[in-house]
């Protein structure tokens, strides 16, 4: 891992702090200002540790060693702080450096130590720390002896049954990479680091990322020219206009950060991550996999991530090399969530406002429904008044006028009319023929009074035909009224209809009897039809 991409992670949980006069207060500090140990001085700090860890392996004592637990003096000689050394480390670079059966919290044994001599030296050399994500140490330091690489690779095997245990071996081996950098060690056997009969160590288990295929040396290539969008000019005077191109991400840039991490991930191939997500295992995973299930949801930040090779268990965003990720996957899926909620907004909101037209243009509907039905009305009225208006000229009225003493006798079969005397006054509610028979019998008791009206003073009435309208009376259909009338009022209606409608006919009635007429004591009977054709 690079020093930018280590440089996102976060070494110091609030709250820590890192130990004064340690080899951690010391490579926090030169972490600060981009600095590193070179190949010489890192040989020369771990190979006097690795014997004096030795010696005290061989009394039986076990111990947490990190760069926490040990003190970096003037000289820059390494010596194991014993009080800190039975304590259990909290910063995330320390725990780094033990070995993965000792993150539980159990004190090492010499094969604990050796992984954490491994995990120092790769710090020292490159940064960064030990897991996931982290780089060979000889893409990080140019012109690193193959051989010191080969010595961390098997250093860091995270299985311990496969891991070396001799540390005067480890010890050797690296004074012979750099026999100068170090006062020479005790004489050991290298090829421990290989195995012996109790166990082989393989290589393929180490935390280090297996060597890919080396690359073919490139020929530098000229320097490109700039390409030119256009010209402006001729002759001498041409000037080329170059193409805009687009700046370059600066080495501090949080995008460029994340990418680098991506890369510094995917370059170990190997299956080695399992997320446990509803109680059931899934994996294992390469980083490339595991990135991938991230980025599309299938595993969240709060799902536990369990390294197979350091036995590291807990949940993805708390790892720092992983949350980054879990936590751009769970923004886009809230953008994506807003989306569908803004969409579900705006669908809700249109489908509103077309249930509200269509609610507008039903209640236009209705407004212009109840308007057509207003003037259809007014329009059979009109028409209705313009039939009567135009019937008036073929009324046939024929006028009973007076109902004289030569035609009463004559009705009653024969005999004058009796005359002077009062004249006999009906109540309503009669029909006209009975009014007349009523008029007739009581008037024989009569005798002659004034003058009769004359006929047309009381058809200029009953030919008005007003009174139709009222009863809505259809232009198709014929009407005959026969009215007995005394002094001023119709005491007898009849009133019949064609076709047929009684009560049509009895709204007529009705009608004229509420009627005013001339008055005269004298009943005269007046009859009128209104004809549709």
């Amino acid at each position: 891992m690079s020093a930018q991409v280590q440089s996102i992670l976060t070494p110091l949980p609030v709250g820590m702090s890192v130990p004064p006069g340690t080899l951690r207060a010391e490579m926090e500090s030169r972490r600060a200002t981009g600095r590193r140990f070179d190949v010489r001085e890192a040989i020369g700090l771990v190979v006097p540790l690795c014997t004096q860890l030795h010696e005290l392996h061989a009394q039986g004592r076990t111990m947490f060693v990190h760069p926490s637990s040990l003190g970096y003096g003037a000289g820059g000689a390494l010596q194991l702080i014993e009080e800190l050394a039975h304590t259990a480390p909290l910063l995330p670079r320390d725990r780094a450096c033990l070995a993965p059966e000792e993150r539980k919290g159990s004190e090492g044994d010499a094969r604990a130590s050796v992984f954490a001599i491994g995990a120092i030296l790769y710090e020292l050399l490159t940064n960064s720390s030990v897991g996931p994500g982290m780089r060979r140490p000889a893409d990080v330091v140019p012109d690193l002896p193959p051989a010191l690489e080969t010595v961390l690779g098997k250093s860091l095997v995270a299985d311990p049954s496969h891991r070396p245990a001799d540390l005067a071996a480890l010890a050797q081996a690296l004074y012979q990479i750099a026999p100068t950098a170090s006062e020479q060690p005790p004489s050991a056997d290298t090829s421990h680091l290989d195995g012996d009969g109790d166990f082989e160590v393989d290589i393929n288990l180490s935390m280090m990322p297996p060597n890919g295929h080396p690359e073919e040396p490139r020929v530098p290539s000229a320097p490109s020219l700039p390409k030119i969008q256009a010209v402006t000019g001729d002759g001498p005077f041409a000037v080329a206009i170059p193409v805009h191109q687009p700046p370059r991400l600066r080495g501090d840039d949080p995008t460029r950060k994340l990418a680098d991490l991506k890369a510094a991930l995917e370059s170990d191939t190997r299956p080695r991550y399992v997320v446990i997500k509803d109680g059931m295992d899934h994996g294992p995973f390469s980083s490339v996999e595991l990135l991938q299930q991230i980025a599309s949801g299938s595993f969240t930040g709060d799902q536990v991530l369990r390294d197979t090779f350091s036995g590291d268990e807990r949940a993805i965003q708390d790892w720092e090399e992983f949350a980054p990720f879990a936590e751009q996957a769970k923004l886009n899926r809230d953008i994506v969530q807003e989306k569908r909620a803004l969409d579900a907004v705006v669908t809700a909101e249109k489908q509103g406002t077309q249930y509200k037209a269509l609610l507008g243009m039903a209640l236009m509907g209705v407004i212009l429904a109840a308007g057509a039905g207003w003037w259809y009305r007014e329009r059979s009225h009109k028409e209705r008044e313009l039939a009567v208006q135009g019937a008036t000229d073929r009324v046939a009225i024929e006028v009973d006028a007076g109902l004289d003493s030569a035609k009463a006798a004559a009705r009653a079969g024969g005999g004058a009319r009796p005359s002077g005397g009062s004249y006999p006054t009906l109540g309503g509610g009669m029909s006209c023929e009975a009014a007349q028979a009523r008029y007739v019998e009581e008037y024989k008791m009569g005798n002659n009074g004034p003058a009769d009206l004359t006929a047309g003073a009381y058809g200029n009435v009953l030919n008005r035909g007003t009174y139709l309208n009222a009863c809505g009376v259809p232009s198709t259909m014929d009407v005959n009224v026969c009215a007995a009338v005394q002094n001023g009022r119709a005491v007898g209606v009849t009133v019949t209809t064609s076709p047929s409608n009684p009560g049509i006919a009895s709204c007529i009635a009705g009608q004229i009897r509420g009627m005013s007429f001339p008055s005269h004591p004298r009943l005269d009977v007046a009859r009128t039809t209104f004809s549709s054709k």
